[in-house]
């Protein structure tokens, strides 16, 4: 095929246009890439794409500068974003969309290395000079009624999101202006990592500026579940798009009120206000190895695996990464060992 790409002014780029595609991400938003601009020192990069002179469809992604070579992510691992790379009139383009970018990236953008998460990559194919991890996630189907998505959890599930409601957890949604949700949000978290040895991956600053960027278009939800003394038992914020998906973005909760269960009722309601919001699915994330945890699994969803692609100019950036991801996840444990 004669695919090309034609790099777009983001002040030039159509936005409107693009958030109507029926494939839309919300990691694929101005809004979102204003987010990655600020916490990632990130170059957002909106390439249109042509395929025999005919219009086909966008890329979305951002360039960063990492030991004196440009990269392009779409996404990059710690970034706290989900499925961005492409929106096509024609999923059948994809492969030839993932190879033409490659090209592109390398000679035109001038990028040692490209990544991209994209959710047509399902099927373990991966394309010639690429590499590839799978992830694991759970998607459930909002396109249903309260009676179905019940149907839809495990059993177990369904008695714990009743249980905590019937104890009185209440769940409400947060307006931006309350100044002590992002800080009660990081503190659970940071108990969280605490209680594993660890501190959080991220800072404090990352939802701050989530929050600022997103919750203005509509694109996030910010859930907070009390107890009936009034305490924060739990904090959420869902990210997603009407009309395309919803995704567990952070959630956390206080150890010392897991007894009432409150992430289960907390997720109940993210579901329910996603889909009222229009979204048509409420992606769980996943992890590299594994399944996805026990928790996620009691809201059902069917199994999605994704594929991770990495293209590298030079074959020894691909055995650096490799490297660097095995070093830090010894860190990790090493840090968790020490402090136990």
């Amino acid at each position: 095929m004669d695919m090309r790409f034609e790099q777009v002014p983001l002040a030039n780029v159509p936005w409107a246009e693009l958030d109507s595609f029926a494939d839309r991400t919300v990691h694929q938003t101005k809004a979102w890439l204003a987010f990655l601009a600020e916490t990632q020192g990130a170059q957002p990069i909106v390439l249109q794409i042509f395929n025999a002179g005919e219009a086909v469809g966008w890329f979305t992604g951002a360039t960063v500068q990492r030991f004196g070579l440009r990269i392009l992510g779409s996404p990059m691992r710690g970034w706290t974003t989900a499925h961005m790379g492409f929106n096509l009139v024609d999923d059948a383009l994809i492969d030839s969309a993932v190879t033409g970018l490659a090209q592109y990236a390398t000679s035109d953008l001038k990028c040692a290395h490209l990544e991209v998460l994209d959710q047509r990559c399902t099927r373990g194919v991966v394309p010639p000079g690429f590499k590839s991890t799978p992830l694991n996630g759970l998607v459930v189907d909002l396109q249903t009624d309260d009676e179905q998505l019940l149907l839809g959890m495990t059993k177990n599930g369904r008695r714990d999101m009743r249980k905590s409601l019937r104890s009185g957890v209440v769940v409400s949604e947060v307006d931006s202006n309350d100044s002590q949700f992002v800080q009660e949000y990081y503190s659970q978290v940071s108990l969280a990592f605490a209680r594993r040895g660890l501190a959080p991956t991220y800072p404090q600053s990352r939802v701050e500026s989530m929050v600022r960027h997103l919750y203005p278009t509509g694109n996030l939800i910010l859930l907070r579940a009390s107890l009936p003394t009034g305490e924060t038992a739990a904090t959420g914020i869902f990210a997603g798009i009407p009309g395309g998906g919803a995704s567990f973005t952070f959630q956390a909760s206080d150890p010392d009120f897991y007894q009432w269960l409150p992430n289960e009722a907390l997720v109940w309601q993210a579901l329910r206000a996603w889909r009222e919001r229009g979204a048509l699915s409420f992606d769980f994330g996943g992890r590299e190895i594994g399944s996805p945890t026990d928790f996620k699994r009691k809201f059902g969803g069917a199994d999605l695996t994704t594929d991770w692609l990495r293209y590298s100019k030079y074959p020894l950036l691909e055995s650096g990464r490799s490297l660097a991801s095995r070093t830090h996840k010894a860190l990790q444990k090493r840090r968790k060992f020490r402090s136990g």
